[in-house]
């Protein structure tokens, strides 16, 4: 019986957006808390080093400069950007990479038990035609705990007249931003949402390479 031949095509759309991610996950990783400022879209990845003991996995995952296990991952797509077709985006125009990364530094300065020095940050400016590709993949390799179990790190302020939504989990673990402070509050303690971060992170997969196969020293 012959074996089925599965031909790589280095054109097909997964294929492309490993790519993404791949020239990403090589980039220099650089302060949270003091990124210079640039212009473009793209996708990153924010990463923990600190004491916050339900996160001790990840920062020993991420100590020494490895940085192999993200906390959190996402994308800012340029204001315009096409969807489902359309004219080129100009990808290294404004600074919405930029500005999404300064708005997550702001969150975590706002809280009192998380410090800004301990995050690091991996970013790439991209054409916004793979920006929602790339984050999904890397997502999905590393099911980072503020993506996947405690929900609102990214989120905005509602505005006025619309606080009836639920306090995310992420401020019930993280008190401090104003605006999540108007919202109701969930049947949740901080310390079960703690102990399911740690017992997730625990359980999660430990590579010697990441998913991408890209040796760390």
């Amino acid at each position: 019986m012959t074996a089925e031949i599965i031909v790589f095509n280095p054109l097909d759309k997964k294929n492309l957006g490993d790519s993404v991610a791949i020239a990403m996950l090589k980039s220099q990783a650089h302060p949270l808390g003091d990124l210079p400022k640039f212009n473009g879209a793209g996708i990153y990845a924010i990463y923990y080093t600190g004491n916050f003991p339900a996160y001790a996995e990840l920062a020993r995952r991420n100590v020494k400069g490895k940085f192999s296990a993200p906390i959190y991952v996402g994308k800012a797509v340029p204001a315009g950007a096409r969807k489902g077709g359309g004219s080129m985006f100009d990808a290294t125009v404004g600074k919405p990479l930029y500005n999404r990364l300064t708005e997550h530094a702001e969150s975590i300065r706002a809280v009192s038990n998380l410090d800004i020095a301990d995050f690091f940050c991996r970013y790439l400016v991209v054409d916004d035609v793979w920006i929602p590709l790339g984050e999904e993949l890397l997502i999905t390799y590393f099911s980072p705990v503020w993506n996947r179990l405690i929900d609102g790190f990214g989120n905005h302020d509602p505005g006025k007249g619309r606080y009836q939504g639920m306090r995310p989990r992420w401020d019930v673990l993280h008190p401090g931003r104003g605006w999540a402070a108007k919202c109701k509050e969930r049947g949740e303690m901080p310390r079960d949402i703690a102990n399911d971060a740690a017992e997730y992170l625990r359980n999660a997969p430990v590579p010697t390479v990441d998913w991408f196969g890209i040796p760390r020293t």
